[in-house]
């Protein structure tokens, strides 16, 4: 018997700092699963009592102490949760489980690369290719249908920034990360649900700097949150969303939410 099941995913910039706003899209939309990336809080401090008062009551935690950090929580149980260290440097950036289906579902924080981009004078940067490229590796191996979503800091269409020709140059659009975006895609076949959905010259973005005094004039966006899957999973997906008002709430993440729904 089929079920669905709906996974969200959310740069959420602080969880501790954002609880309210998290608490009040939780009870507008109320994913079976959300998982957030950025939570930038260690594990014996997440407000797990919150999580479990919503009705969340499984979670797998990798945190850090005010730097990155992912978390998956789950009105659903799961099993055989995994951490990768594809920053090979011990930072808290993936957390994957497995779902009563047997689909895994993978939890990733990219990072962001810094300023520059080159590897030999920004060592950032280098490391962000080299995650990448754990990531295609591992890709290659994967036997289990698998869902991997979060935050990959890069745009790769023109359709997903505010300006192709400008941001050419700057680290999330440069033709590096997307090629390197692109040999992932290919390693395991992904199928990328926000283009399934919403296609390709849409305007689709995720992500707006706080440094816009007037997001919604400029909408100088660009669409650095993702969820992909592996082929036997792309006919599993009924519906995409982006839930965009979230920006503009108080105190908001610089991030929104993506939501996919799954009959499995």
């Amino acid at each position: 018997m089929s079920k669905k099941i709906t996974i969200t995913s959310w740069n959420i910039n602080s969880v501790r700092a954002r609880i309210g706003i998290v608490e009040d899209f939780l009870k507008q939309e109320a994913p079976d699963i959300l998982c957030l990336q950025e939570t930038k809080v260690a594990d014996d401090l997440f407000p797990r009592d919150k999580f479990e008062e919503w009705g969340y009551h499984h979670m797998a935690i990798n945190g850090q102490k005010m730097h990155h950090g992912v978390a998956t929580l789950s009105k659903i149980p799961f099993t055989d949760v995994e951490k990768f260290d594809w920053q090979a440097n011990g930072e808290a950036r993936h957390i994957g489980v497995t779902l009563p289906s047997g689909v895994r579902l993978e939890n990733v924080y990219i990072p962001a690369g810094g300023d520059v981009a080159d590897r030999e004078l920004n060592p950032k940067f280098g490391q962000k290719l080299d995650f990448f490229a754990r990531m295609t590796e591992w890709s290659k191996t994967l036997k289990s249908p698998t869902i991997v979503t979060g935050d990959f800091n890069v745009a790769p269409l023109p359709s997903d920034v505010w300006n192709h020709k400008q941001l050419l140059k700057v680290v999330s659009h440069t033709p590096i990360e997307v090629e390197t975006m692109d040999i992932l895609k290919a390693a395991g076949n992904w199928t990328d649900i926000g283009r399934k959905f919403i296609e390709d010259p849409e305007r689709l973005f995720t992500w707006w700097s706080y440094r816009a005094k007037d997001r919604l004039a400029s909408d100088r966006g660009r669409r650095l949150d993702h969820m992909w899957v592996t082929p036997e999973l792309v006919d599993k997906v009924v519906s995409h969303h982006i839930s965009e008002y979230c920006r503009d709430w108080e105190k908001p993440s610089d991030h929104i939410p993506i939501t996919s729904e799954f009959n499995f």
